[in-house]
């Protein structure tokens, strides 16, 4: 009598907490039907380390060792803040005097932060990754007129995109913005620029003014910011930043990568090395929770306090992106035995503004079939897997040891060797607020992608990263701020051998630089051109009119000045 009365009664529950608050999961929840009893999948013991953390660190700037003049490395331990499930942000000072920015003053209707729809995907492809997907709920804002205040801006760290922007005027869901007109030293540019992501985009006035990073410089400097006026589900309800700077090469900046970055013009003024390296403690916190966890940004160099064991690196393929190169996934030890190429798509990237570990299609579907037949629960909705619904357990339960690892293999510098980073389900199955009364929901943390690969924060979080940009190579390692309850929850472990990999697993792209997209577009028009001028000629009879002229006056029709370009 007991089971049948939870039977009937769960699905009942399930749909009551949906009404009662319906941005709380993005479809009805999937209870798990029947449980198999738990088999831990043992992890691969990993060979002794390579070479030391410092000689791998091939003379980069420790964080330890002053870099430039500017810089305190140190200070930049703990200098990020993450909104669970809506990235990690920086805290800035734009203009002068720095601590003058206007706060938006809000009034509540029925307000709630949480919500478990899947965030981000910005990049640019457009896929870079802005926390996007929350739903639009009750709130009322109103702008405080004039008023300043000492709220610094809290800036989204995101290795997918290239460009710095900040809100430059109120918005409803916004605490803090920058008011250019009140910054004695911002110049306009006198442009506009429009930077659209997979979800969600802004325009904005381009200008340059002076930047403060209060955890890491003593200094102010230079850079060119964009200050968005206008934006369509960019800033959502719920997140705490208010702008973003794109870490990525200026090939991608908007509107042309003549645009200098703000990590490029950081590198010139701070004389700082062209490296830095993130540290992202989100592991197993609920998404969209209202607690936030931390993280650290060390711009110019590495902190060896934030990782163990060796830095193990993989080339950057292409630098627009941080291109990398996958070899194979593994699920729970087996290989998907799939085309090497399949994995590198269109490319595979490593994004800190993507939230989910994205994967192309074919790659993904592998993947849920694997996951599923290994997870040893044999009745799973679809939209679990697709992120249309959540799968909830008892409190006095976790779903982890149901779920098996998954591994990804990465080309070492040496070609001839790889490394692998493990996730385990802690990473990938992540809890959501809880429901209340007695059970907690959890949702994929993997979803498919139509253009790339992306490492986001859901592998991320369990490693720390280095971007070297001066030796083109991006570097993994364990972090200790990865694990539960004293446990790891992600692994790295190499060398490997390639020898029965292909040489080369980035497919051949035709022209991954949107500027030779553009060039070859432009040379095919005049071509085009050309060649209808020539057909005209050839069909059309050529008449030659003599009329005499004053050779004094050149008339508008032989004038160069009337046709030339402009």
């Amino acid at each position: 009598m007991g089971a049948l009365a939870r039977a009937l009664l769960l699905p009942l529950l399930a749909q009551w907490l949906l009404r009662a608050d319906p941005v709380l999961a993005p479809a009805p929840f999937t209870l798990p039907l029947q449980v198999a009893s738990a088999t831990r999948h043992p992890a691969s013991p990993a060979p002794e380390p390579v070479t030391s953390a410092l000689a791998r660190a091939n003379g980069l700037a420790l964080a330890l060792e002053p870099a430039g003049v500017n810089a305190n490395f140190l200070a930049m331990v703990d200098n990020l803040q993450g909104d669970s499930g809506r990235g990690y942000y920086l805290e800035m000072l734009i203009g002068t005097p720095p601590q003058k920015t206007l706060q938006a003053a809000r009034s509540q209707r029925n307000w709630n932060p949480h919500s478990s729809s899947p965030l981000f995907s910005l990049g640019w492809m457009s896929e870079c990754a802005c926390p996007w997907g929350l739903g639009v709920i009750g709130t009322t804002w109103a702008a405080r007129s004039r008023a300043s205040s000492l709220h610094q801006l809290q800036i989204l760290v995101d290795t997918g995109s290239s460009n710095f922007a900040v809100a430059g005027a109120p918005h409803s869901y916004v605490d803090t913005y920058f008011d250019a007109e009140r910054s004695s030293t911002y110049r306009f540019k006198g442009y506009e620029v429009t930077v659209k992501y997979t979800q969600g985009s802004w325009t904005g006035f381009v200008g340059e003014d002076v930047v403060t990073i209060p955890k890491g410089f003593n200094s102010s400097f230079l850079v060119n910011v964009a200050t968005i006026f206008k934006s369509e589900n960019f800033f959502l309800p719920g997140i705490k930043w208010n702008g973003i700077l794109g870490l990525a090469y200026a090939t991608l900046a908007k509107p042309s990568s003549s645009l200098k970055t703000f990590f490029d013009s950081l590198v010139t003024q701070a004389k700082i090395p062209n490296v830095f390296s993130m540290q992202m403690c989100g592991a197993g916190l609920p998404i969209a929770g209202s607690g936030t966890n931390g993280g650290s940004l060390v711009l110019g160099g590495i902190e060896p306090s934030l990782y163990t064991g060796d830095i193990w690196y993989t080339p950057i393929k292409e630098e627009w992106y941080y291109q990398i190169e996958i070899l194979k996934l593994e699920i729970g030890g087996q290989s998907l035995n799939l085309d090497c190429k399949e994995y590198n798509a269109d490319k595979a990237i490593v994004d800190s503004g993507t939230t989910l570990l994205r994967l192309p299609q074919k790659v993904f579907d592998a993947v849920v079939e694997a996951v599923a037949r290994t997870s040893m629960i044999p009745e799973f909705s679809d939209g679990f897997w697709s992120g249309a619904q959540l799968a909830c357990w008892a409190n006095s339960e976790t779903p982890w040891s149901y779920f098996p690892k998954i591994s990804i293999y990465l080309r070492e510098e040496n070609s001839s060797r790889s490394f692998r980073i493990t996730i385990l389900p802690q990473l990938y199955i992540q809890p959501m607020m809880g429901a209340g009364l007695n059970y907690e929901c959890y949702r994929f943390g993997i979803s498919s992608s139509t253009n790339a690969l992306v490492i986001g924060a859901t592998v991320m979080e369990g490693f720390y990263v280095v971007f070297d940009r001066a030796h083109k190579r991006v570097g993994f390692a364990a972090s200790p701020c990865a694990e539960m309850a004293g446990a790891p929850v992600s692994e790295i472990a190499g060398p490997f051998s390639t020898e029965d990999i292909a040489s080369n697993c980035v497919p051949a792209q035709a022209l991954n630089d949107p500027i030779l997209w553009i060039v070859s577009y432009t040379l095919m028009s005049v071509c085009g051109v050309i060649l209808l001028i020539l057909i005209l000629l050839l069909l059309i009879p050529f008449q030659c009119r003599h009329t005499p002229r004053d050779p004094e006056v050149v008339n508008d029709e032989s004038s160069l000045v009337r046709h030339r370009w402009k």
